[in-house]
């Protein structure tokens, strides 16, 4: 199971917001390809980027995003914006391994499945809810349909994994949504990445003795800054297998 940790780039900077909300963003670095290279020392094998800027249209952080590519050797993936072929294959091509959609899989879900032809296996399903039920556009939109549901939908779309994000938890440091984690992976039939709510060792604790084999991974964001644990704990803890 990989500890992964996250960059979340708004105007070119390292933050973190609460819940998904913009009016609660808190920023962490100015310079986020160093935080970066930090992570890369620190032993982790692969790393979580979010474009907040491009993840409600309002620009992207393409700079930001390829001093990050310089500094991290390991695998890059990266959502926020993922809505068109064109804009997937820019951001392949500035050397990003694997590409979150959101948005465009409960508005496209069959434009996503052409992508994955074309692209191959680099597409992830990036499932956010609140309350069950998921959100678009920057987390400001419901979408009406639940995640479960949701997650037995895309099976066969030539999707490689999920990550999951309870957003009532995000951010807020109190622990991740593990069941609702499962019940999803079980109905995707694919491997499956935790996000939102960290907050300690022993969170990660409860998902390495609870998580069947389909959970791969817990993304790590504002815990990792707020010097809660080191990232090398969470990586040996977790194995830092995939």
């Amino acid at each position: 199971m990989l500890a992964i940790p996250a960059i979340d780039l708004l105007g070119g900077r390292c933050v973190r917001l609460k819940q998904g909300r913009y009016d609660s963003v808190k920023v962490y670095r100015e310079k986020p390809d160093e935080i970066a290279a930090q992570y890369a020392a620190a032993g982790a094998r692969r790393l979580h980027i979010v474009d907040l800027d491009a993840a409600r249209g309002s620009g992207d952080n393409q700079t930001a995003i390829r001093k990050i590519r310089k500094a991290f050797p390991g695998i890059i993936n990266l959502g926020g914006g993922i809505r068109s072929l064109e804009i997937a294959r820019r951001v392949l091509k500035i050397g990003i391994d694997l590409l979150v959609v959101g948005t465009a899989l409960v508005k496209t879900p069959k434009l996503v499945s052409k992508w994955a032809d074309i692209l191959g296996s680099v597409l992830i399903a990036g499932l956010d809810a609140e309350r069950g039920i998921i959100k678009i556009s920057g987390w400001r939109e419901d979408s009406a349909i639940r995640a479960a549901k949701l997650a037995a939908r895309i099976k066969g779309l030539g999707l490689m994994e999920i990550i999951y994000t309870d957003i009532s938890r995000d951010g807020m440091l109190g622990g991740p949504n593990i069941q609702e984690s499962i019940t999803i992976a079980e109905n995707s039939g694919l491997p499956l990445i935790i996000s939102g709510g960290i907050g300690d060792l022993t969170h990660l604790q409860a998902i390495v003795d609870t998580a069947p084999a389909g959970i791969s991974g817990v993304i790590l964001g504002k815990a990792l800054f707020e010097g809660r644990f080191l990232l090398e704990d969470a990586i040996k803890l977790m194995g830092n297998q995939e």
